[in-house]
């Protein structure tokens, strides 16, 4: 039976008034939902505690990761509650239920202005209102009550539209004087009646009788297997592929492109002046090896045709050695270009493997002894800003310049050993100042010790 379209248009808008009368239900269930997932997380992960440093026994990986879990079901429930808020407001309830004391501040507001049809369904309402309430509460700031992440660091009390970090405080002495009397330090430890160590011994005694602790040590120890298997064939692919790729290039697709190019072009011998150079003293060389031989009696006397014909196969074979090298600083270019593009394409192309690799690499920083550690930052600032280190980087300067057929600028050399480890010092010293002293402060100190 076809419906009119007037009966279409009204069956659109009865379902559209169903969907806004249900909105406070459908907010409150998935705020609701979102606490219960942060409370099995504390459960799970954090024995019932709230998500932070100092009720952690995790890295910074996984730690970051529980922070951004939490952050995320925190926006969930402030923005579900948000709806709930407004859209019972604007609904028109046949009755209004007195809100009982001692309820929470989302129970309160509530029960200030819900109307319900049954006992049953405020009880429930009452009792999702309340797990919320006991959820959102470790994470509120009180002076706001603003749903805000744990952080290691002191909370900041929000900025009013007056200038005040109070939200109360007007020009009134009264109020500034009741506002500074309510100034606190939130950047404290909790104090406990036992040393931290001793409950944190007593918590692994707990952990090791536990049925459960079997398993879930097998358990981390096949998710450490699998994430160091990952992260070392990722190493794997990072190094073969592109230079895999970079050989494959020069040899099958680029090399014989330059070559035909520079055949046809009938391209000059040497690619820069430092090339002819070393061709004229090899060749010269040559030419006083030959003498000396003759002097010494080690080969026969030779004829100035003689000396003329082997200086001219000398020099044959020098254009071309010189030649295929000049062709291969040219090839090296293309080919370095196309393996690079690999090695993005790798990255791009396995997001997941890169969390995994420095999940694994910060395992492995963080596992190292203090005197590890200092052994490892002295031998890598010495070796790249140390006292020999300006040999190292001319080396490597001109390794790379002949691998790309640049010629060799020693003001550019000089320049560049004068100002570039200068500022690596820089950066590394402003790391191990910044970052590795509040991470680390034991190994900053074995350093130094090391280092004097």
């Amino acid at each position: 039976m076809n419906t009119s379209p007037w009966d279409r248009i009204v069956k659109y808008f009865y379902g559209a008034h169903q969907w806004y009368r249900e909105t406070p239900e459908r907010a409150l269930e998935q705020a609701y939902e979102a606490a219960l997932v942060i409370k099995a997380i504390e459960d799970e992960h954090f024995g019932g505690q709230p998500i932070a440093d100092r009720a952690s026994d995790y890295g910074q990986s996984t730690l970051s990761f529980f922070k951004a879990e939490l952050q995320k079901y925190l926006k969930v429930i402030e923005t579900r509650m948000v709806e709930f808020n407004a859209s019972r407001f604007f609904l028109e309830l046949p009755e209004r239920v007195a809100a009982k004391p001692n309820r929470g501040h989302l129970a309160d507001n509530y029960l200030n202005g819900l109307g319900v049809n049954t006992k049953e369904r405020a009880s429930l309402v009452l009792e999702k209102l309340e797990c919320i309430d006991r959820v959102t509460s470790k994470y509120i700031n009180s002076k706001s009550n603003v749903i805000v992440p744990v952080s290691s660091s002191a909370t900041v009390a929000p900025k009013t539209t007056n200038g005040s970090l109070y939200p109360y405080e007007n020009n009134g002495s009264s109020n500034s004087e009741r506002n500074a009397r309510d100034v606190v330090d939130t950047n404290f430890e909790e104090v406990n009646l036992l040393p931290r160590s001793l409950l944190g011994t007593l918590n692994r005694i707990t952990k090791e009788l536990d049925p459960q602790a079997e398993k879930e040590v097998v358990k981390n120890f096949r998710n450490s297997k699998i994430k160091t298997i990952i992260s070392l064939r990722f190493i794997l692919l990072l190094i073969l592929i592109p230079l895999l790729t970079n050989q494959l290039a020069k040899n099958f697709i680029v090399g014989p492109i330059v070559d035909q190019v520079r055949v046809k072009n009938n391209a000059s011998l040497f690619i820069n002046v430092d090339l002819e150079e070393e061709a004229f003293k090899e060749l010269e060389r040559f030419e006083q090896h030959l003498k000396f031989q003759s002097l010494i009696g080690m080969a026969p006397e030779l004829s100035s045709e003689q000396r003329e014909k082997k200086m001219e196969e000398k020099a044959v074979e020098l254009a071309g050695e010189y030649r295929e090298e000049s062709g291969s600083a040219i090839k090296n270019v293309f080919a370095d270009l196309i393996s690079c593009v690999a090695f993005v394409v790798i990255l791009v192309k396995n997001k997941r493997e890169i969390e995994i690799l420095k999940s694994f690499m910060d395992d492995v920083v963080y596992g190292l002894s203090d005197s590890a550690k200092a052994f490892i930052i002295i031998l890598f600032t010495d070796v790249f800003v140390g006292f020999h280190s300006p040999h190292g980087w001319e080396v490597i300067l001109e390794g790379l310049s002949r691998h790309f057929g640049l010629p060799e600028n020693r003001q550019f050399i000089f320049l560049f050993i004068a100002t570039f480890p200068v500022i690596l010092d820089a950066v590394f010293k402003y790391w191990i100042f910044r970052y590795l002293n509040r991470s680390s402060p034991s190994a900053v100190a074995t350093y130094k010790n090391m280092n004097e």
